[in-house]
């Protein structure tokens, strides 16, 4: 059975597109979905309830993913084991995809491959993603919102710990022979539509990745984005020289925002984007 964890937090807008996505077509036993709802002042739990078997709803009172991340890993009894952002799609084809590569035993850890529609975004976004997504470096789990681990992978690390990006540290805790992308598999990941809203999320990557490499001075953290490598590409299309501009500014702003935030708050401040 494959268990799927969905943390939720006020997410009554997106919560049943992401269910259904999940469970339509699924046969009996097949699947186990625990919503855990942290701090939830709306619908959310009502909605999810409304799905009934496979889907399960836990609430805790207090507003913290990680600790709505380790409330239904208690619960959940399932393997492989996937965690799902409440506000992307992924569907259960994709879950069965990437289930089989864990089961196989060919990676510790698996995400589908990111798409993203831009149609409804303004052009400084457009602009940043165009740039983002030809960045030449591993992208497993990058911006996808959903990743999954066999029992072995699940294995490595106890509870999550008090950090923000939790998928960052999972990503961190494998080599990257250990990880797969499964492009059979696909996250819709429904982007920012304004300049604002990409520059408070994108300051909450980068927070949780400076937050990380706080607590672990002395374990390299991240995959290395060639410089010279990115450059030359960049060079030989001119379609994106347009673009770099807006790249350049937004990715500046984004870490003066999240060292200031690590440095005056400690990295506690949590950055959504509500504009859907």
């Amino acid at each position: 059975m494959i268990s799927v964890i969905v943390p939720a937090y006020n997410e009554e807008a997106v919560i049943a597109r992401c269910l259904r996505a999940m469970v339509t077509g699924a046969q009996p036993g097949e699947l186990e979905i625990i919503v855990a709802c942290n701090g939830c002042t709306d619908r959310t739990a009502e909605i999810a309830r409304s799905f009934g078997p496979p889907v399960r709803v836990i609430e805790i009172p207090q507003a913290s993913k990680v600790a709505a991340l380790n409330a239904a890993d208690e619960a959940a009894t399932g393997f492989p084991r996937f965690y799902v952002d409440a506000d992307v799609i992924v569907d259960l084809a994709s879950l069965r995809a990437m289930a089989a590569v864990l089961e196989r035993g060919e990676a510790l850890l698996v995400a589908p491959k990111l798409r993203m529609d831009l149609s409804k975004t303004t052009w400084p976004v457009r602009a940043y993603y165009r740039v983002w997504m030809s960045l030449p470096y591993n992208q497993v789990m990058v911006g996808t919102g959903a990743y999954g681990l066999s029992r072995a992978g699940r294995a490595r690390f106890g509870r999550f710990p008090d950090l923000i990006a939790d998928d960052g540290f999972v990503r961190f805790s494998f080599r990257p022979e250990e990880r797969v992308r499964v492009d059979e598999a696909t996250s819709w990941v429904e982007p920012p539509r304004s300049l604002a809203g990409l520059v408070r999320i994108k300051t909450r990557s980068r927070l949780g990745f400076y937050q990380h490499r706080r607590a672990q001075p002395d374990r390299r953290v991240g995959d290395r984005k060639p410089l010279g490598q990115m450059l030359r590409m960049w060079l030989m299309r001119p379609s994106l020289w347009p673009a770099l501009p807006c790249y350049a500014a937004v990715t500046l702003i984004v870490r003066l925002r999240a060292t200031r935030h690590l440095n005056v708050r400690g990295g506690t401040s949590w950055e959504r984007d509500d504009a859907r």
